[in-house]
């Protein structure tokens, strides 16, 4: 793989677009979908986004979509224009999209960037402008990190050729977007971190955020928590970046039947949940565990936005409802905005998988009308 340590390159200057060409090429998306059945038309009329800080993000909520989320062979879709019309006329306003570096790129030749690919990130800005719908991209899978196996040939925690790389691409993003104002578009910069040592998180991190402002000095940034997401780090305060959390917990709840973390074994959980004789999880664990260590974090000038949320489909629907509708209870409190995980597919409100669900068709789809009207609410 043979990438060498220190940043830029001539191959880097070929993979990033000026302003001018990024408008440009945006401006060909908008004339494309415009003689599709989705017209901007429909949403001139959106409320403006409203304008994020480090400090305090606004209160976002919306979905994860994933068409970046894993590299597929032979590439992978564009993001669809259909996901933003739809969540613009719900009445949401973000989208998350965790992506794979190897849809752009190859761990074999880390500083090569596929601009084929990269047009699908401009045409997904594009929409979520057009739409009034803001746009968080994140690192799923980094050069040297990814939270889901195959594990990387390289290791970003520990190994400075990653780390090079890592930069290298996020360098490349924030050149690329220079100039597309924060209410539209952030960076997040690493999913769900796992188990470190606190000092060597804040060095990667803050070598990606000065490789982010050598190019862009006012671009958001969030860093997701330590831990999987579930660990507020105040050591990143000096930095000046957002933070992202989670809401999983309890994960025998969220991830029930979830074969990646053996879920399939444990028995059908209720809300609240008694795991053992004094060893339950309610709305009041709920808020001392998930949200109270958060809003200490929120104290010292950081914002907070939950990137990650949601119960997996094999989760008993009547039970979900509940537990979800205790963290949006919370979250609402807070004000704090959120993501659920995902729009289309087991965890989300579009074709989800449920057997115990009566769906209601939506434009050729199923929809969870119970679970949408729950997450308007909150």
């Amino acid at each position: 793989m043979n990438v060498p340590a220190g940043g830029q390159s001539n191959r880097f200057m070929q993979n990033t677009l000026s302003r001018r060409e990024f408008l440009g090429r945006t401006a060909g998306v908008v004339a494309v979908a415009a003689t599709g059945s989705l017209t901007r038309s429909a949403h001139a009329a959106a409320a403006p986004l409203p304008e994020p800080t480090p400090r305090k993000l606004p209160r976002w909520r919306g979905f994860n979509l994933l068409e970046k989320f894993t590299h597929r062979e032979g590439g992978n879709p564009p993001f669809r224009e259909r996901d933003f019309a739809w969540i613009a006329d719900w009445g949401f306003n973000f989208v998350r999209l965790p992506m794979s570096y190897r849809c752009w790129s190859d761990p074999a030749d880390w500083l090569k960037l596929r601009e084929d690919e990269l047009k699908h990130i401009d045409q997904a800005i594009e929409f979520g402008r057009q739409y009034g719908v803001h746009v968080n991209l994140n690192f799923h899978r980094a050069p040297g990190y990814c939270v889901n196996p195959p594990p990387e040939p390289r290791d970003l925690w520990t190994d400075p050729v990653a780390l090079d790389a890592c930069a290298h691409h996020w360098a490349a993003l924030a050149r690329r977007y220079k100039g597309i104002p924060n209410r539209q578009l952030s960076f997040d910069l690493l999913n769900e971190p796992k188990d470190l040592p606190v000092e060597a998180y804040v060095r990667v991190v803050t070598r990606l955020v000065a490789a982010i402002r050598a190019e862009d000095p006012d671009r958001l940034i969030v860093a997701d928590g330590l831990r999987w997401g579930n660990q507020p780090v105040p050591e990143l305060a000096p930095l000046g970046v957002a933070q992202s959390t989670r809401g999983y917990q309890p994960m025998r709840v969220s991830h029930h039947g979830a074969s990646w973390v053996n879920g399939q074994n444990w028995p059908t959980p209720d809300w609240p949940l008694k795991l053992r004789e004094g060893d339950v999880w309610d709305k009041e664990r709920l808020r001392r565990e998930c949200i109270a260590p958060w809003q200490a974090l929120e104290k010292q000038g950081v914002g907070v936005h939950v990137g990650e949320w949601g119960a997996f489909n094999k989760t008993p629907h009547r039970v979900a409802l509940v537990w979800m509708r205790d963290f949006l209870d919370l979250w609402k409190e807070a004000g704090w905005g959120w993501a659920l995980w995902n729009l289309r597919g087991s965890f989300g409100v579009v074709d989800s998988g449920r057997s115990d669900v009566t769906y209601e068709d939506w434009q050729g789809h199923k929809l969870d009308r119970a679970m949408l009207e729950l997450l308007l609410a909150g």
